[in-house]
């Protein structure tokens, strides 16, 4: 089989699964394109993204571009590719960059398309509550995530499943399709299907997108906490103060051990929407139609804590979330 010249574009750790394979392939990737260096943490330390610091393990030249202009363009035909691969760069790829390669680009999003096109399909179809989540290759045209699939697979969301924890295991276990369609491209046996059916889109998360309608029934609030953690963090005030919700769960009489309660049961405290409570060491905030348990929270400007902790550190009998 003939081995291809691939360029890949990425910059996030869900990247990186992606490009060890390319690169640990019988490919050459003969560049990595990423976005430059960010200042992350307190102290705003320039941090080279997941990607570059990845490509610099494996030996590979480095393209930091802001956005695919026509410097990055000349920078990217310089290296004469094959194809170009892309994995949530965080940019568009536009002409003349859409031809450069001979074999144009593919992508890898992380959905069944054309469900849940744009930058958040992950997020987005665990708040919608779906069933599977899915990952596809397919090629890049102008238009946002509308090229023909090359390949797809789908899984069942795993219980309690969050939009990290998916996005991890998608990028690992959907590595090797991407490289399925590099070979068959390289073999000249890949073969594209136009997406069949009316798309969704997908968004990206804003902070008020991750705030808790405790208003609403409880697997609603649970599919909405799953969908936007860690990023952009689920939150809601307590007393006039956000309290980031790191870990919480649809209360249930199986967690309250209550003497014959049928297991993992529905709690259906009285607490109006967004009443919290301390009940059997455990935080309650009430829902539409229920509870949820926060088990891991942080309030504003201090560090991460058991739920508990942070009640205690209260020192109220009720309070009210909103």
């Amino acid at each position: 089989m003939p081995h291809l010249r691939i360029v890949f574009a990425g910059t996030p750790a869900v990247a990186v699964p992606t490009l060890d394979a390319l690169a640990a392939s019988g490919h050459e990737v003969v560049g990595v394109v990423t976005r430059p260096p960010a200042p992350l943490g307190r102290k705003r330390v320039l941090t080279p993204s997941p990607v570059a610091q990845a490509a610099e393990r494996l030996g590979l030249p480095v393209i930091d571009a802001a956005r695919l202009d026509a410097d990055a363009t000349e920078r990217i035909a310089a290296l004469r590719p094959d194809l170009g691969v892309v994995v949530a760069y965080g940019g568009l790829v536009r002409e003349p960059l859409l031809s450069t390669p001979t074999h144009g680009w593919i992508n890898l999003h992380f959905s069944a398309l054309p469900a849940w096109r744009g930058a958040a399909p992950v997020q987005r179809s665990l708040i919608a509550g779906d069933d599977e989540l899915g990952a596809s290759v397919f090629r890049l045209v102008p238009e946002l995530d509308a090229g023909d699939v090359y390949a797809m697979r789908t899984r069942p969301v795993a219980p309690g499943e969050t939009a990290g924890a998916a996005l991890e295991s998608l990028a690992t276990s959907e590595a090797d399709l991407v490289l399925d369609v590099v070979d068959a491209i390289a073999a000249g046996t890949a073969v594209a299907t136009p997406q069949a059916g009316e798309p969704t889109f997908a968004p990206k998360l804003s902070i008020d997108d991750a705030r808790l309608d405790w208003t609403r029934p409880t697997d609603e609030v649970d599919a909405r906490f799953r969908g936007v953690t860690p990023e952009p963090g689920a939150h809601t005030e307590v007393g006039g103060v956000r309290l980031k919700v790191l870990e919480a769960v649809p209360a249930t009489d199986a967690a309250a051990a209550t003497p014959g309660a049928a297991a993992n049961a529905p709690v259906h405290p009285d607490l109006r929407p967004g009443e919290l409570r301390f009940e059997r060491r455990r935080v309650l905030v009430g829902t539409a139609d229920g509870a949820m348990e926060l088990r891991r929270v942080q309030p504003a400007g201090r560090n991460a804590m058991a739920a508990a902790d942070w009640w205690r550190g209260l020192g109220v009998d009720r309070a009210e979330a909103r």
